[in-house]
């Protein structure tokens, strides 16, 4: 793992955005992201909608079960949906970050442990069904349609911290 910036905490506003969210197993869920944001990108192509980063946020996590995921894009303002496809935000507030290369796994436990020594408490509840994120994400720096090879992606992974809630 390559880190570009951070870790670091920052304040971030409310961020307009489409996706498609679904739960998939852990094992498998990579190529589900990949193929959830072609669809993404084709759909949001034909309705001419401008949008910016591509992002994959994680709602709620268990690693040896179901993770509940979404595949979306930032857009400037509100954008209507069409059931599958639906608008939403990345609530503002403030975030645990770091902007890596390479080696997602390394990089969250990075992020978490950095979090977890420098007290900042993950806003994150933990339930049998596993750990619930208010908002934790990857935001894609690097266009995945321009650049296929995934361990050049710059990537900021983002965790919203406990005590940042807005």
């Amino acid at each position: 793992m390559e880190i570009i910036d951070g870790p670091k905490t920052v304040t971030k506003p409310d961020r307009h955005c489409i996706g498609i969210r679904l739960v998939t197993p852990f094992r498998g869920m990579f190529a589900v992201r990949d193929q959830l944001m072609q669809q993404l990108y084709s759909w949001a192509d034909d309705q001419s909608i401008a949008y910016g980063h591509t992002f994959f946020r994680l709602h709620v996590v268990d690693m040896d079960g179901p993770m509940d995921v979404e595949v979306g894009v930032i857009t400037e303002k509100e954008v209507q949906g069409d059931g599958r496809i639906r608008p939403g935000v990345l609530p503002a507030g403030r975030y645990a970050t770091l902007t890596y290369i390479n080696h997602g796994r390394r990089a969250n436990g990075t992020l978490r442990d950095w979090a977890q020594q420098h007290g900042h408490p993950l806003d994150c509840t933990t339930s049998p069904k596993g750990d619930h994120f208010g908002c934790r994400y990857e935001e894609y720096l690097t266009d995945p349609r321009s650049e296929r090879m995934k361990t050049r992606w710059h990537t900021e992974l983002a965790i919203r911290l406990a005590d940042g809630l807005a």
